[in-house]
């Protein structure tokens, strides 16, 4: 088995089987401690607080168990869909699409997530139905300390995420037209990449994958532009409340002839049959889901994410000390990761605000 193969393996079999609360015996947890240890790739991972994401789960995202533990059921459950951003982190996808796993490998992200912002980010989701915050279904921690987590081999935390992209690879396959995925964060911080030297002394590629750019602007209806702004108001105070900074707004853009909701029907329970079906209305459209466009043109989806970065840990700590030393070199200013979080809040603010046009 490849190195994916078998952190793939190791994800799937934390979700897939069930946490036992009995204690073992002293000396078998020693033996497989002794044995985790010398893992480079297979390392154990126990389910963080299992209680507070079953309850999110089940009881405010109604999302069957069943059916959530049935994406991790084998070890081939999970694809590698190797770097898919700037952050180092390996992401997979579940065979069905439906989750992403991405590794937390940095341990003041993992650490605040899990000490600071974990029961803030629950009780907000639960007071906040509409959230814009990307739904964590689950978080996996290392059990036992190993090798390969020391030598950084393997990631020893990642979360499980739902796939804002689902069923773009089907709409690929079936020649629907692009969908276009951006990750969108304020350009106008300082970019060392970018703005030391001129960008000499980066490549192409990296700069490219710094900052996305949005062309064209998401057209809505006052009511939804409106809904839309007051609901990141509320997401990015609970965020400056808990010192992050460096979040940004997934936004993925959809022809309008493409149905959104079709690969979440399919997930569904078998439909009954017309005779027996209950008269139920569908819930409205939201933005995991889908908004259309006021010009009808696109449907948009859209969700805040990687919202790990908190100004008080040691490392957020060295780089605002070693960009301010910079400064006084080169003024360039604070970069996204070492600039308040108020001031990131108002300034991401205003990038939402300009790519929409209400109608």
């Amino acid at each position: 088995m490849s190195r994916e193969d078998r952190i793939a393996a190791s994800i799937a079999k934390a979700i897939s089987t069930e946490q036992s609360s009995k204690k073992q015996p002293v000396y078998s947890r020693f033996l497989i401690a002794i044995a985790s240890f010398f893992a480079l790739f297979s390392l154990r991972f126990v389910r963080f607080r299992d209680d507070l994401f079953r309850d999110l789960r089940s009881q405010i995202w109604l999302l069957d168990e069943s059916s959530y533990l049935q994406s991790f059921e084998s070890r081939e459950s999970l694809v590698a869909k190797g770097d898919m951003g700037y952050s180092g982190s390996t992401f997979f996808s579940t065979n069905d699409d439906r989750f992403l796993v991405k590794s937390v490998p940095r341990r003041f992200e993992n650490s605040f997530f899990r000490n600071d912002l974990l029961v803030p980010y629950v009780d907000h989701v639960k007071a906040h139905q509409g959230s814009l915050l990307v739904r964590i279904l689950d978080f996996l921690c290392w059990r036992y300390t190993s090798l390969g987590g020391i030598l950084g081999l393997a990631p020893t935390h990642h979360i499980v995420m739902e796939n804002l992209a689902l069923g773009k690879d089907q709409a690929t396959e079936q020649g629907e037209g692009k969908w276009e995925a951006f990750d969108l964060k304020p350009e106008d911080y300082f970019f060392p990449e970018r703005d030391i030297a001129g960008g000499n002394l980066s490549s192409e590629a990296t700069k490219a994958r710094l900052v996305d750019k949005f062309d064209g602007k998401i057209v809505l209806t006052h009511a939804q532009a409106d809904g839309f702004m007051a609901q990141l108001e509320q997401d990015t105070k609970l965020l400056e409340q808990c010192n992050a900074v460096d979040y940004s707004l997934f936004l993925i853009r959809i022809p309008k002839h493409q149905d959104p909701f079709a690969d979440d029907a399919q997930h569904d329970e078998a439909p009954m049959p017309p005779q027996e079906a209950p008269l139920v209305p569908s819930p409205p459209p939201t933005w995991r889901t889908g908004i259309e466009s006021a010009d009808g043109k696109y449907v948009f989806r859209a969700v805040v994410l990687d919202f790990f970065w908190a100004k008080h840990k040691v490392q957020a700590k060295l780089f605002t000390l070693l960009i301010k030393g910079w400064n006084l070199i080169d003024r360039q200013g604070p970069m996204s990761i070492t600039t308040t979080p108020d001031e990131y809040r108002t300034r991401f603010l205003k990038m939402c605000s300009h790519i929409i046009e209400a109608r």
